[in-house]
């Protein structure tokens, strides 16, 4: 997915009420259709996706919109799409609409460089006219609203759902336990008195530290040897004794113990999960949010490296290598196909997962269109940046807008044929599951 802005054709005079109310009855009905569809096909959550997505382009269109009509700019149009135009409104000196073309969206805002032509009673609203302080605020604007979104979704999902702990062990099922050794009143685990949240402190004495600890500790059991299992529950702390059952015929949840397994208990275990306060959430999305940013920074600096490019360029070109490389998520960034399709599989896993995808596609929005290349948001930075150290007290400088063309133009380039290549590979070689 690309979000463009500032860079459209002017549009066309607004169509008349009447027809504007049946190019609106029309798009409702595109949209009801579809909403049928989905759930006729069970994809709600694909849709969702989509609408997620939508939503967050024409968020960032609206972080610019909003800081030009601050900084007393015009903006004439505010579009989903681009292309035809299948419905517009005109309000004020502004047209909203949805174009045919859903490939992103834009805001146009008269005298975005120095060649445009501007009606001159529009001059004095243009965005070359408005103060450094105002273009910049106008330029960096999308990729703040990108921030400001993944933050939000960072602070529900850690009040609202929670995290993993650092540590410690929670009781996560229960499952039947079945065989020749096993009680009709049910499996070791249940008959002791273990309940599903519990956290477990320790096992016979020794921390139970991690799920993976715990695991150790409970399969060094023996058949018929009591364990002594120390839980935290509702505050306090209880002493349970368990008793395993031989492996040998013994299944859990209908399914085989692991080959090597003498003893069964019957539990599964997980990482605890822990809520923040509302207020505490706060620092803590911070935190986090510049944790990711970093690591996002990490991850294209090694993409765009040398070796990085190379690593690309061969699953481009060997389909074997390709398919290997596609069972590790991070072996290259996605297109707009491979980040629905794993926003889809999060979103089935739960929303909490969704959300935390989001924060990741936002944070790439908002950090790729800092880039300081034109057409990017990044570039309209650069170019105020150098206007302001060109220009003297009283004279303001423009920068050369046909100069910077060809830059232009082969930074497009590069992005259509990049783009593309992980859309071929998404396809080809879609990329493993990360949420089985």
């Amino acid at each position: 997915m690309s979000s463009s802005s500032e860079s459209a054709p002017a549009q066309a005079a607004p169509q008349g009420a009447p027809d504007a109310r049946a190019a609106l009855a029309r798009l409702a009905a595109v949209v009801v259709g579809l909403v049928v569809l989905a759930a006729v096909f069970h994809s709600l959550d694909l849709l969702g996706v989509i609408a997620a997505i939508v939503a967050i382009v024409m968020l960032h269109e609206a972080g610019h919109f909003a800081m030009a009509k601050l900084g007393g700019m015009k903006v004439t149009e505010y579009f989903f799409g681009f292309g035809p135009t299948v419905w517009s409104i005109r309000r004020g000196e502004t047209t909203y609409g949805v174009k045919a073309i859903p490939a992103g969206g834009y805001v146009r805002i008269p005298g975005m460089s120095s060649i445009e032509e501007v009606d001159e009673s529009d001059e004095p609203h243009t965005y070359r006219q408005a103060s450094f302080p105002r273009r910049l605020g106008v330029a960096v604007a999308g990729s703040v609203v990108h921030f400001l979104i993944a933050f939000v979704l960072l602070w529900c999902v850690l009040v609202f759902a929670g995290v993993g702990a650092a540590t410690g062990t929670a009781v996560a099922e229960l499952p039947a336990v079945t065989g020749p050794a096993v009680s009709p009143a049910g499996s070791p685990a249940h008959l002791a008195g273990l309940r599903t949240g519990d956290l477990i402190v320790s096992i016979d004495g020794k921390k139970a530290t991690d799920p993976n600890r715990a695991t150790s500790l409970l399969g060094d059991a023996r058949p018929g040897a009591t364990l002594s299992v120390v839980v935290e529950r509702d505050g306090r702390r209880l002493t349970l004794h368990i008793v395993p059952v031989p492996a040998a015929g013994t299944k859990i949840g209908g399914q085989a113990p692991a080959h090597d397994a003498r003893a069964v208990v019957g539990v599964r275990l997980a990482t605890p999960i822990v809520r923040s306060s509302p207020l505490a959430a706060f620092g803590q999305s911070a935190v986090d949010l510049g944790r990711f940013s970093g690591q996002l920074f990490s991850y294209l600096g090694h993409f765009f490296s040398i070796h990085g490019l190379s690593n690309f360029t061969h699953q481009l070109t060997s389909p074997s290598y390709a398919q290997k490389a596609s069972q590790q998520p991070s072996s290259r960034p996605e297109s707009i196909i491979g980040a629905v399709r794993t926003a889809t599989q999060a979103a089935q896993a739960g929303w909490a997962y969704i959300f935390l995808v989001l924060v990741s596609l936002n944070l790439f929005l908002g950090i790729f269109n800092m880039f300081p290349l034109p057409p990017l948001d990044g570039g309209h930075v650069a170019v105020a940046v150098y206007e302001r150290i060109r220009s003297r007290r009283g004279k303001r400088y423009h920068a050369d807008a046909e100069k910077l063309l060809p830059l232009t133009y082969a930074v497009v380039a590069l992005l259509v044929v990049l783009g593309l290549s992980v859309a071929y590979l998404d396809l080809a070689h879609p990329l493993a599951n990360p949420f089985r």
